[in-house]
């Protein structure tokens, strides 16, 4: 999260660098705490590498399999520890290959700038 400097009123938000840096901490700690994650990459400004002040990060994960509906799926897992807000999308293997081969513009989103932390494209 932002950070006041020391000497002024103004806020420091946190460098792609050390976003990235947490991102993979953080992504170790998820791959042994969850033995159906098969997959887990960044999407958005941190890929494109255009994030500015404010800029969130943008996840997707992929999981065997989950018995969860899709939007209830990414409730525990703690990115809130995370440097900057981050939002969560967790897909089944299933559900991310139907997705791929329907094609459209989200999967192709996915394609060209998920860059994989853990494991690669499923």
């Amino acid at each position: 999260m932002p950070e006041r400097s020391s000497t002024s009123s103004v806020k420091l938000w946190p460098t792609p660098d050390v976003v990235l840096a947490e991102l993979r901490a953080w992504a170790a700690r998820q791959r042994n705490a969850r033995s159906e994650l098969a997959a887990l990459g960044y999407f958005g400004s941190h890929a494109r590498g255009d994030t500015g002040f404010g800029s969130d990060l943008d996840l997707v994960a992929v999981v065997e399999r989950s018995d969860l509906p899709r939007m209830e799926r990414g409730r525990d897992w703690p990115y809130e520890r995370l440097p900057v807000p981050t939002d969560l999308l967790v897909f089944t293997v299933d559900e991310w290959q139907a997705m791929m081969e329907r094609g459209g513009r989200f999967a192709r989103v996915m394609q060209d700038e998920v860059v994989w932390v853990i494991g690669s494209r499923p």
